[in-house]
This record gives structure tokens, C-alpha cells and sequence, in this order.
């Protein structure tokens, strides 16, 4: 590993059994409580795309946030929320999606993004990749171009990249 990821990559804690058991949890909180860490974190998921003409990055709830705002900050570009039903203020667009264990929904402010904006995807963690997906799918049909999704940490055995098919994806650690 390179010493710039053994920087934050150490401050991402193991919780097994959560939140049920036979899941270990990737616990970012002491990443974000050390400001040299976050910050390494931070500049390792927007270096890939300093010169990628980006116009938005757009971050998935809630963690997406948090890394999401930083990142287009560092990219000199804004940021928009796409948050779970309900959160929104304002004319809202949707998509519904299936879970392991049911359906769930994201949305986004229906004047947040226009036809041909190109658009980075910014969440913590790549999983099964439903959410990531639905995230893609949603900004595609507003007439986005994705230029990919970006995280900082993948769960390789969970093949969520493949789900994402034809979006791609960007990872910063992989487990």
C-alpha cells in the first residue's frame, strides 16, 4: 500500500456484527475524527479527477456528503444532495430501487442538475452497488453524462461494480 493510503487506511475500524450479525461494518468515524487523515482521504478521491472538465459532484445519503462537499470543493465545482424520500424541500425527481430486504428510494431536487452536465458520483463505501446505481440511473434520466462513481472504500466480494454496469467506478481502498 502506498504511504499516502497508509495515512488514512489505517484509521478505518472492523466492527463485526453490524448492524446484524455476520456483517463487518467499515467504521469510518476515527478517519473522520483526524484531520491529516480526513484530508488524505479527501484529496485521494478528487485527485483522479482534476482535469475531468467536471461541472458537479453530486453525493448520496448521508456519507456521500461528507465526502462529497470536500471534494468539490477541491475540484472547484458544486455539490448536490440526492437524499433518501421526503428530505427535500422543493419539486423533487425519484427512483425506486430493490434491497436485500425490500425497496428504498432517492431523490433530487428536480432543477439540481441539467441536460448534459457532467456529473462524479461521491459516496463512502461501494457494497452490493443498489444505491450507487439507483444514484445513476436517476441523474442519467435527468440527461447527465456520469463520469463515474467514486469512493473511498470497496467491498470487492460484494461485486457492486458489476451491478453498476455501464457506470464506472473508482475506489480509493478495497477490502
Amino acid at each position: 500500500m502506498n504511504p499516502d493510503l497508509r495515512l488514512f487506511a489505517g484509521h478505518i475500524r472492523d466492527v463485526p456484527d453490524f448492524p446484524r450479525p455476520g456483517i463487518l461494518f467499515k467504521d469510518i468515524t476515527p478517519l473522520l475524527a483526524d484531520p491529516l487523515a480526513f484530508h488524505a482521504a479527501t484529496e485521494a478521491l478528487a485527485a483522479p479527477y482534476h482535469d475531468s472538465r467536471i461541472d458537479l459532484v453530486v453525493g448520496i445519503e448521508a456519507r456521500g456528503f461528507i465526502f462529497g462537499t470536500p471534494v468539490a470543493k477541491l475540484l472547484d465545482v458544486g455539490f448536490v444532495p440526492i437524499r433518501k424520500p421526503g428530505k427535500l424541500p422543493w419539486e423533487t425527481r425519484s427512483v425506486s430501487y430493490d434491497l436485500e430486504y425490500g425497496r428504498d428510494a432517492l431523490e433530487i431536487h428536480a432543477d439540481a442538475v441539467t441536460e448534459g452536465q457532467r456529473v462524479l458520483v461521491v459516496d463512502d463505501l461501494l457494497a452490493t452497488g443498489g444505491t450507487s446505481r439507483a444514484a445513476c440511473d436517476l441523474l442519467a434520466g435527468m440527461g447527465t453524462e456520469i463520469i463515474e462513481v467514486a469512493v473511498l472504500i470497496e467491498l470487492e466480494f460484494l461485486k457492486g461494480r458489476a451491478r453498476l454496469a455501464p457506470f464506472e467506478a473508482r475506489s480509493v481502498l478495497k477490502f
